[in-house]
């Protein structure tokens, strides 16, 4: 029977793990975004997002007792500043877990674990768009556009063929013509 064992070891000692997630939560609260798998973000979540809950009361104890869990002070300068600064409003759910597929070696499933606020392209797609309209042409042309544009573009690669009749007809041409060999 596994009454009360719902905790996650991941396969390592106590001490191993401790520090597994001390380090992985740093490098989430510096970075934003971390690639992991899908257990370590699961017992991620579990660890930091009361640390995340603590920062937004910036105490010296609260400082305290999250720097027990980090030991890291970059960080933790981080998780008070900027990051309990934009989560302030948010009554839980900091981080997201995306999955991204199995990795290669040993098939584990894969994912990005990020802090919410700081997905931009999220965060753009959530203003609401404006419905789309179509019109429908009144004429149809019988030749096709990619027809046209072709054609016009064979017609400038090819050489000009000059016409005698129409160059002795016209005076003013030939002057113009000489005059731009001239400056050539």
């Amino acid at each position: 029977m596994r009454h009360g064992k719902k905790f996650n070891h991941l396969g390592r000692t106590t001490s191993h793990r401790k520090s597994m997630l001390s380090n992985m939560a740093s490098s989430l609260i510096k970075y934003k975004r971390i690639n992991t798998t899908v257990a370590k973000a699961k017992a991620l979540r579990k660890y930091v997002e009361p640390l995340i809950t603590k920062a937004k009361e910036n105490s010296t104890n609260s400082r305290r007792v999250v720097f027990q869990y980090l030991q890291d002070k970059e960080s933790i300068i981080e998780l008070f500043g900027a990051v309990a600064e934009k989560v302030a409003n948010r009554p839980g759910g900091y981080t997201r877990i995306l999955k991204t597929g199995s990795r290669l070696g040993d098939n584990a499933e894969m994912c990005v674990m990020e802090l919410v606020d700081y997905n931009e392209f999220l965060l753009q797609e959530s203003k609401p768009k404006a419905a789309k309209r179509s019109r429908r042409s009144k004429s149809k042309s019988p030749i096709p556009e990619t027809a046209v544009v072709e054609e016009a573009e064979v017609l400038a690669s090819e050489p000009e063929v000059k016409d005698e009749t129409t160059e002795a007809a016209d005076p003013k041409k030939e002057t113009s013509d000489e005059e731009e060999e001239k400056k050539d």
